[in-house]
C-alpha cells in the first residue's frame, strides 16, 4: 500500500487534486469527512463533547450545533486543547479503520488540510501540497464560497506558510491557472510516480543500476534528504542512534550523482535486520546480498545493510551501518571534511568527473565506485588529520 498525504492551503483547489486521484482509483480519505462523522447524532464523539462542552451545543433536533461548540471550545486555549482531546483521536482511529480496509495494492490518498501544521509529512510515503498565489486563493474564497475578502486573507494569513508547505511538499502542484493544466499534471504523477512506486514496495523490487552520471549540485537535495530522514527516523524508533545526510549530495557546490544517500546508524546487525520491514513499510525497500565497506587497511571488509528508496521520483540509498565497526563514522567524516576544505572538495568534484567520464559507455557504477575508492582511501588519511587538528567529532 502506498500512503500519499494531500495538502494545501484554503482555495488552493485541492479537492479538484483529490477528485481526479479518485477517478483513477486512489483510496480517498477526507479528513474533514471523518471530523464531521466521529461527531453525528447517536455517535461515542457527539456524546463526549456534550458532556465535556454542555448540551447547549445542541440543535433541537439533537445534532452538533457547530457555532455553539466553536463559541465554547474556542473561548480559551485550554477548552480548545480539550476539544482536540475529544476528536483528534476518534478521527485518528477512524484513519487507521480506513487505511487497515484498503488493499495491498492500494494507493492511499490522505486528504488533510493541516498536515504541514500537524507535523504529520514523515506518516506518508509521498506529501503532494497543492498551491495557488494568494490572490486567486482570495478571489475564489470571495467568489465561489461567498466569504468576505478580509475574513479570507485573515484565513490564509493563519495557516502554514508556503515556505513551510515547501519544506514538507515531496510534489509540488501549482492550481494557480485552469483546472485542466492541473489535472494533466495529477495524470502524469499517477503513471510516472504513484504507481511504480506502490509496485515498487509491493513487489519490493530493487532500484535499477544507474550510470555514472555527476550532475551539477542541486539546491534541493538537502530538503529532500530531510525528508526522507523524517520517515527513516519514524520507522527506526528508538534502534535509531542517528541518521544523517551523507555522500556528496551532503556537500554544498559539490556535483554528485543524483542520488541522495542516507545514513541510519544503529548498534548491531541485527538491529539493523531487525528494522528491515519497518523500513520497508516507510518506503525503503532492504537491497539483499552481501554488501560491504572496505577497510583503509585492506583488513576484513565491514558488514552493512542497504535500503533503496522506492519512490521513482527521487533516487535514495539508505546505508544502515552499526557501530560495531568505524564505517557509520568515517562517512561523517568524510562529508565533513570535504564540507570544511573547499579545494578538497574541488580535487574529489575532478576526480567524480574523469571517472564517471571514462565509465560513461559501460554504465556501470560499480566499476566507478571501485575505481574512486583508491582516492578516497588516501582521502580518509588527510581527513582523520583535518579532524585531529580541528577537534572535530561526529
Amino acid at each position: 500500500m502506498l500512503r500519499v498525504g494531500l495538502t494545501g492551503g484554503i482555495g488552493a483547489g485541492k479537492s479538484t487534486v483529490a477528485a481526479r486521484l479518485a477517478e483513477h482509483g486512489a483510496v480517498l480519505i477526507d479528513a474533514d469527512k471523518l471530523a464531521r462523522e466521529v461527531v453525528e447524532p447517536g455517535t461515542e464523539g457527539l456524546a463526549a463533547l456534550v458532556e465535556e462542552f454542555g448540551a447547549g451545543i445542541l440543535t433541537v433536533e439533537g445534532a452538533l450545533d457547530r457555532p455553539a461548540l466553536a463559541a465554547k471550545a474556542f473561548a480559551d486555549e485550554g477548552s480548545r486543547q480539550r476539544l482536540n482531546g475529544i476528536l483528534h483521536p476518534l478521527i485518528g482511529a477512524r484513519t487507521a479503520e480506513l487505511m487497515a480496509a484498503a488493499a495491498p495494492d492500494a494507493i492511499v490518498v490522505h486528504d488533510v488540510p493541516l498536515l504541514v501544521e500537524g507535523g504529520m509529512a514523515a506518516n506518508y510515503h509521498l506529501v503532494l501540497v497543492v498551491d495557488a498565489p494568494v490572490e486567486v486563493r482570495v478571489r475564489r474564497l470571495v467568489d465561489a464560497r461567498g466569504m468576505a475578502e478580509a475574513d479570507a486573507r485573515a484565513r490564509i494569513a493563519a495557516q502554514a506558510t508556503g515556505e513551510q508547505r515547501r519544506a514538507a511538499a515531496d510534489v509540488w502542484l501549482d492550481n494557480g491557472s485552469t483546472p485542466d493544466i492541473v489535472v494533466a499534471e495529477v495524470d502524469r504523477l499517477w503513471a510516472d510516480r504513484l504507481v511504480p512506486y506502490e509496485a515498487n514496495l509491493r513487489l519490493r523490487r530493487r532500484r535499477p543500476q544507474m550510470s555514472p552520471k555527476i550532475v551539477p549540485y542541486n539546491e534541493e537535495w538537502p530538503a529532500q534528504a530531510a525528508r526522507a530522514l523524517a520517515r527513516v527516523r519514524r520507522a527506526a524508533g528508538e534502534r535509531a542512534l542517528r541518521v544523517d545526510h551523507i555522500g556528496s549530495t551532503s556537500v554544498p557546490g559539490l556535483p554528485a550523482k543524483d542520488i541522495v544517500d542516507l545514513q541510519l546508524v544503529v548498534s548491531t546487525l541485527e538491529d539493523a535486520d531487525a528494522l528491515a520491514e519497518a523500513l520497508l513499510d516507510a518506503g525503503f525497500p532492504r537491497t539483499e546480498g552481501e554488501w560491504t565497506d572496505t577497510p583503509q587497511d585492506g583488513s576484513r571488509p565491514w558488514p552493512k545493510r542497504v535500503h533503496t528508496g522506492g519512490d521513482p521520483g527521487r533516487a535514495v540509498n539508505l546505508h544502515v551501518r552499526s557501530t560495531e565497526t568505524p564505517a557509520w563514522r568515517l562517512a561523517l567524516l568524510f562529508a565533513g571534511w570535504l564540507r570544511g576544505n573547499p579545494g578538497e572538495r574541488e580535487a574529489y568534484a575532478e576526480v567524480k568527473r574523469q571517472l564517471a567520464e571514462a565509465h560513461a559507455g559501460d554504465g556501470s557504477i560499480g566499476a566507478y565506485a571501485a575505481e574512486k575508492q583508491g582516492w578516497v582511501n588516501e582521502a580518509f588519511r588527510r581527513a582523520e588529520t583535518w579532524a585531529a587538528t580541528t577537534g572535530w567529532t561526529p
